[in-house]
């Protein structure tokens, strides 16, 4: 995991940067981020077009980093996860970006935003992007 940007209430996000940090995450939150995140991998590894002989895969960890979305997990001050996000790291996808929808849940697919909606508006902040419910919230009923 890596330290994306602090948030309100001592919270902290993270980014997951490996599928066995999204199965972890899958397995505290009662959820499957590692299923979305085993997906998108696969999906920008194709995308990958290699170099020639022994440098063909020189680029491939930059080239993940570029196209995956992002996803993210909110910490409390104790490392315990909140909520779990799958962003795409532009707000408009383009041809760097598989094309994905925002996603925010807490455990067990709640609702986040009524009690971490400070931390996801400073998340907002950090990316430059809004992360609206009614958008980032797939479970929502009407």
């Amino acid at each position: 995991m890596r330290f994306e940007c602090d948030a309100p209430q001592g919270l902290t996000w993270f980014r997951l940067e490996t599928a066995a940090e999204a199965e972890a995450e899958a397995a505290a939150m009662v959820h499957a981020v590692d299923a979305f995140f085993k997906r998108a991998e696969a999906a920008a590894r194709a995308s990958f077009r290699p170099g020639p002989g022994l440098e063909r895969d020189i680029g491939l960890k930059d080239h993940l980093f570029r196209v995956m979305p992002l996803f993210l997990t909110l910490r409390d001050e104790h490392g315990a996860p909140c909520v779990t996000a799958m962003v795409p790291r532009h707000p408009v996808a383009g041809d760097h970006d598989l094309a994905v929808k925002p996603i925010l849940v807490a455990q067990a697919n709640k609702d986040p935003y009524p009690r971490f909606a400070e931390a996801i508006q400073a998340l907002a902040r950090h990316l430059g992007r809004p992360l609206d419910p009614k958008e980032c919230y797939p479970y929502r009923r009407g």
